[in-house]
């Protein structure tokens, strides 16, 4: 068995699901590793990860507005330290998660046909995001 880690740097514009499937594949197949299980970590409290469907971007849009339902802003929260969009993003990232696992099968991430790995940001302004990845395998 080996295994490696990393941290990727990525910039977000804003809120919204930000794809980084190719960055991760990558990343992966660097390795020169056939089979094992990669984990993906955020390292944030307002944002989150997931595997969502990458070929219409009406899905992204549509997870967006739904969060947005689910944790609105100006909801009465007793934690708005920075601003309306603080507490729901702490919300969203519950709701959505900060780790993902995917299996790797052929030296590839085993996603389906039309999934996609993304960073979701919840927070309106513009983030440097950290993610750790960690492969171990053979």
């Amino acid at each position: 068995m080996r295994q490696s880690s990393t941290e990727l740097a990525i910039a977000t514009p804003g809120q919204g699901l930000h794809e980084m499937t190719r960055e991760v594949c990558q990343w992966v197949e660097a390795q020169g590793m056939a089979t094992g299980l990669l984990t993906v970590f955020c390292r944030h409290t307002s944002a989150s990860l997931c595997i969502q469907e990458n070929a219409a971007p009406e899905v992204r849009g549509d997870v967006a507005r739904w969060l947005n339902r689910i944790a609105p802003e100006n909801a009465g929260y007793a934690h708005d330290d920075e601003g309306p969009d603080d507490m729901p993003a702490h919300l969203k990232s519950i709701l959505t998660g900060v780790s993902l696992s995917i299996p790797v099968l052929a030296g590839r991430p085993a996603l389906g046909t039309w999934q996609g790995i993304y960073l979701c940001e919840h927070r309106h302004a513009p983030h440097r995001r950290l993610i750790m990845l960690h492969l171990i395998g053979t």
